[in-house]
């Protein structure tokens, strides 16, 4: 495959001498026993490296230990990275070598590996393994299209987190308002919570950074569409996601606060915790906050509302894996690692650290999952078959500019009224098109 400049201008990092130096260091294990690219013996050291350190690295030295202590032929050599540093890391040592043999590799940058033909596949080895049929089907999905190479794997999934819809339980009791587990209940709860002599609001809209991954789950959910894209087109500015669009963004200062428009994630948490939102559209990760400030009783977790006939559909969100190396020299030990620690009893306690979904669905029955009633629900979602997952188009390099920097203040002009639903969808459609355009140019063989 031929990539062009342009592409690899888009997705190399410009790093330091000195950075490709530190990482030549630690390379891909050997053991002696084959070359760059080789099954190995299945013994000796292999490299892992975490691609988000801090709190993990105590879960991945206890997953270590057992894996050590069940294979003592094989040695971990622990690596641990700030995730905001990874991708430079990986992109880093693609120029200057030292790849592992084991990596984290979440779906926002995956495409840039397998790009840059540095992965192996692996559906076949969990095909052929003990991880046959133990992977929740969604993530496996996730993965495949964030790869950008159709049905192919580059990544053994391990984790997720979910978009959540936070409900203040004692203000829906009070106001004798059922769950909102439709888009209907939802709008009419929103409606019926509000109160602006009291400054209570029914709801509140991510209109700052991050606002449209929240705006593509209020289009797509209500719209009922599966797909990001139709051929090569995009399916965002599709007439029922715009109406979809016109509905969401019409809460704004009608059952929201006006300081909305500016409001990330942070601001959005703290105006629900402090009592005077009732529902709040987040993900899992908040939940441990929600906890200290409210205390259990009196807020809850659903996923995002679902059709009248029950069908939820949803953008993907980041999945987190476990990549395999092409380089390694030692594949074998290095596959051992990644099918450990995606099993039971390992993904559910590093889950059970981070706060997320496991992957593994032998995990769902684990009582730290069933007391966690919102990720329960959140991996039930995905598991039984009755949410959609649209998956972003991760792969594409402009992806995240398109999103992020490139549309958030127009988003924000929707809010206002500067712009409207059609114009804002029809100018994210026109970059995203160009985008998969380009993207199926520079990587045709």
């Amino acid at each position: 495959m031929k990539i062009s400049r342009t592409y690899r201008a888009r997705t190399v990092t410009a790093v330091s001498l000195s950075a490709v130096l530190a990482l030549t260091a630690t390379a891909c294990g050997d053991d002696g026993s084959g070359g760059s690219g080789s099954e190995g013996s299945g013994k000796g050291e292999i490299t892992l490296w975490d691609n988000n350190t801090g709190e993990r690295r105590e879960i991945w030295a206890q997953i270590i230990k057992d894996f050590e202590k069940e294979n003592p032929d094989i040695k971990v050599k622990y690596v641990g990275i700030p995730i905001d540093q990874v991708q430079a890391k990986y992109d880093t040592a693609i120029d200057g070598g030292g790849l592992p043999d084991v990596g984290g590799v979440g779906t926002a940058y995956l495409s840039n590996l397998v790009v840059r033909e540095v992965l192996d596949p692996v559906g076949d080895r969990v095909q052929d393994g003990a991880l046959k049929g133990k992977l929740v089907p969604a993530l496996v999905d996730s993965v495949k299209a964030a790869g950008g190479r159709g049905d192919e794997m580059y990544s053994v999934p391990t984790s997720t987190n979910n978009g959540t819809l936070w409900y203040r339980s004692d203000m829906f009791a009070d106001a004798g308002l059922e769950p909102p587990a439709t888009w209907s209940a939802f709008y009419e709860a929103a409606e019926k919570l509000t109160k602006p002599g009291s400054n209570q609001f029914g709801y509140t809209i991510r209109g700052g950074a991050g606002s449209i991954a929240p705006a593509m789950d209020a289009m797509y959910g209500q719209s009922g569409i599966t797909s990001f894209w139709n051929g090569d087109k995009t399916t965002v500015n599709d007439p029922r996601n715009v109406a979809a669009l016109e509905k969401y963004v019409a809460l704004y200062k009608k059952v929201t606060p006006s300081a909305d428009v500016n409001n990330d994630f942070i601001k959005m948490v703290a105006q629900f915790d402090n009592g005077s939102i009732g529902m709040l559209t987040h993900n899992l990760a908040s939940y441990q906050d929600h906890v200290k400030a409210l205390g259990p009783e009196k807020f809850k977790g659903l996923p995002y509302p679902a059709q009248e006939n029950g069908t939820r559909v949803q953008v993907s969100n980041p999945v987190d894996g476990l990549g395999l190396f092409k380089g390694s020299k030692n594949k074998a030990a290095a596959w051992k690692l990644i099918e450990f620690a995606a099993s039971h009893k390992s993904n559910s306690a590093w889950n059970e650290s981070a706060g997320s979904i496991p992957a593994n669905t032998d995990a769902a029955t684990d009582d730290w999952v069933r007391k966690a009633v919102p990720t329960a629900t959140a991996m039930k979602a995905l598991s039984d078959g009755t949410t959609k997952i649209v998956n972003l188009p991760y792969y594409l390099p402009d992806w995240n500019t398109i999103s992020k920097s490139g549309n958030e203040p127009n988003f924000q002009k929707v809010l206002l009224g500067d712009m409207t639903a059609k114009e804002f969808a029809d100018k994210l459609a026109k970059e995203l098109n160009e985008a998969q355009a380009e993207w199926k140019e520079q990587t045709k063989s």
